[in-house]
């Protein structure tokens, strides 16, 4: 993270017994049955600030946490899949999440369904520019 201020904190949380609980913060099967989900929160006081306008890092940090968990949950076989479409008000409650501290990002944590459906990709070309925009 860009200041190595580390400003989250990731909240785990097994799942069994807690389905009713999960489905609060993301009605979805899939989430609520995952043996584990994790929360990813900002701490927006102590993240770094871009010295030119003052703009938080605090997202960012927090991506850069998440990414780096899914990829080597990734690289041990198990299945993650972001989840910011999540009722915060739900997850504070469920999970306690103090004030001073925002939930950004979910991710289940499991070992994947056999089946993968195929992924559509934008073409690089629309996605990166050389020298200018």
């Amino acid at each position: 993270e860009c200041t190595n201020r580390q400003p989250f904190r990731l909240v785990v949380v097994h799942t069994a017994g807690r389905e009713a609980e999960m489905r609060r913060i993301y009605d979805r099967d899939w989430f609520a049955r995952a043996p584990i989900v994790i929360c990813a929160c900002g701490l927006v006081e102590q993240a770094g600030k871009r010295r030119f306008d003052g703009r938080s890092y605090c997202d960012v940090d927090v991506a850069i946490a998440m990414d780096h968990l899914t990829l080597a949950a990734a690289d041990l076989g198990l299945g993650t899949c972001w989840v910011g479409a999540f009722d915060p008000i739900a997850a504070r409650e469920v999970l306690g999440i103090p004030d001073s501290a925002e939930p950004i990002v979910f991710t289940p944590l499991g070992w994947p369904a056999d089946e993968h459906r195929p992924k559509t990709r934008k073409a690089l070309e629309d996605l990166v520019s050389y020298e200018r925009w």
